[in-house]
């Protein structure tokens, strides 16, 4: 007979596994700027920031497949919201709740495998007040956040990179990406793992999707397209 204790140590076990997995993941980190949004991190192999509409961009945290997953589902929910109804009604709100509802029943459902992966949306508007950071977590919730986002595998990351994402407002998107690979590098050094071993093998990869709306597309790659 399955009980109610039973199903609270499964999902225990689940978010458990769950979340060793996510600690092994490289963080993403993302500031508005004065010339959009810009989000850097570092990868070993496949990309792991995209877009995923106008004025909207991906990136994800977790095992590839998985955050493939998501990324196609945003990007399918993304393209026939705009042709149901307009471009203007797909905005980060929908796309991130469209996907809460599957994340979180994968991640109940015992008969088969949950999702491993943490993901970021952020939609960039006409100014920096109005650019919106959601982070969608593995069991489906997900938080609204303003100016900056940090996506990262575990609490630990997470303090590591605490208020350093401030102060970013004011500056280009040049001087805003190398500040951004100060400061990950920075919260991602440690006494038992060297800055140069954690770095070797992994590319820089730093996107920005431009605020100005004469671009027709604003999605701009500034590092890590030689390897896309």
């Amino acid at each position: 007979m399955f009980t109610p204790y039973d199903w609270q140590e499964g999902i225990g076990n689940r978010a458990q596994y769950i979340e060793g997995k996510l600690a092994q993941g490289l963080p993403v980190l993302a500031a508005s700027v004065a010339d959009g949004i810009l989000v850097f991190t570092y990868r070993r192999q496949a990309r792991k920031i995209y877009e995923v509409y106008d004025r909207l961009l991906f990136a994800g945290v977790g095992q590839q497949s998985d955050v493939e997953a998501c990324r196609m589902a945003a990007v399918d929910f993304a393209h026939q919201e705009g042709y149901n109804r307009s471009e203007q009604d797909v905005t980060i709100q929908r796309v991130a709740t469209a996907l809460s509802a599957p994340l979180k029943k994968a991640f109940a459902d015992f008969g088969s495998a949950p999702l491993v992966a943490r993901v970021l949306f952020a939609e960039v508007n006409s100014d920096m007040e109005r650019d919106a950071f959601y982070v969608l977590d593995y069991d489906g919730d997900y938080s609204l956040q303003r100016g900056s986002a940090a996506l990262t595998g575990s609490d630990v990351q997470a303090q590591a990179f605490d208020g350093k994402l401030e102060g970013l407002k004011k500056l280009k998107s040049d001087k805003a990406a190398e500040a951004l690979q100060e400061i990950w590098q920075s919260g991602m050094e440690s006494e038992e793992r060297p800055m140069k071993e954690l770095l070797e093998g992994l590319t820089a990869e730093a996107v920005l999707v431009e605020r100005a709306e004469a671009r027709e597309n604003r999605f701009r790659v500034l590092l890590g397209a030689e390897s896309d």
